[in-house]
């Protein structure tokens, strides 16, 4: 039985993991350590397998840019090397794709990491302490999700949903943006552990999103059928140019799918099989009642 240790008690990503592994209750145990205080400090890792790293300061206004780093880097920093000293194997740090810098793009193993924010730059640079530390008895496995979508989320993706389900018609347009629906990242994550998975990864759906056809899919999860038009193309155009805003809506920004860990890949011989469910499947999971 392979014994996981998550820190970030009440992460979205975490809580998702704990319940998609209860499918497997001879296979896995999962516990969670709160890391707001430094009572995580007196917590014994010895005797597990991986420690999965979620804790993190995202988007928040209130935070300085000292908390950023005190957080995102040193933290993660302080406890991997705790996890290293108490016998733990694998170290699983979720990064983020924001360490490209980039809302429109496609990203391949030539594309050089740019962070702009301070939670994309406090991201990378504890990549880098993280990678520092690894050798043969303790390995580092670096994921860096795009959008994560599922029932429950946070971010981007109910904002858009709120936005479909009050509009009467909708853009129609070609962009593809690489999304992890929260089953698929989840079935992933037991691969990695499963296998003791290394190295800097891009999970992602199989297929490319069309926001088009998720607006379309949103709206008939709702019992609903959108409108589309090209109408408004020249100004979405304009957008794109213009506004971030647009450009993470209707812009392209995508993985390459061979990367490591991407749905095209193969690591060790190991196909990266974890796609759990279709796209369709996913939106009307991720908006069912």
């Amino acid at each position: 039985m392979k014994k996981i240790l998550i820190t970030g008690a009440n992460s979205y990503i975490g809580n998702s993991f704990k319940e998609w592994l209860k499918q497997f209750p001879n296979d896995y145990s999962v516990e969670s350590v709160s890391v707001r205080d430094d009572s995580w400090k007196e917590k014994c890792f010895m005797g597990y397998d991986a420690v999965l790293h979620l804790a993190a300061i995202v988007h928040v206004k209130q935070k300085t840019v000292h908390e950023y780093f005190e957080v995102n880097r040193d933290l993660s920093a302080k406890i991997a090397e705790k996890a290293k000293s108490e016998g733990v194997k694998q170290f699983i740090f979720l990064s983020t794709m924001a360490v490209y810098g980039c809302e429109t793009g496609y990203i391949t193993s030539n594309t050089p990491p740019i962070p702009k924010t301070p939670y994309a730059k406090s991201k990378y640079e504890a990549e880098k302490l993280l990678l520092d530390i690894e050798d043969d008895d303790f390995k580092i496995a670096i994921l860096r999700p795009p959008i994560v979508y599922g029932k429950g989320c946070k971010g981007n993706y109910p904002r858009l949903s709120i936005l479909v389900n009050k509009l009467p018609i909708f853009p129609d347009v070609e962009n593809m943006r690489s999304m992890l629906f929260i089953n698929n990242l989840s079935e992933f994550l037991r691969i990695v552990v499963d296998n003791r998975l290394n190295g800097i990864l891009f999970p992602q759906n199989r297929d490319y999103v069309n926001i088009t056809e998720l607006a379309r899919i949103i709206n008939l999860a709702h019992g609903k059928n959108i409108r589309v038009t090209k109408l408004f193309n020249w100004s979405i155009a304009i957008g794109l140019r213009l506004s971030k805003t647009f450009q993470k809506i209707f812009g392209n920004l995508i993985y390459d799918k061979s990367l490591p860990g991407g749905p095209e890949s193969t690591i060790n011989g190991i196909p990266m099989n974890y796609e759990t469910t279709s796209f369709e499947g996913s939106v009307m999971l991720t908006e069912a009642s």
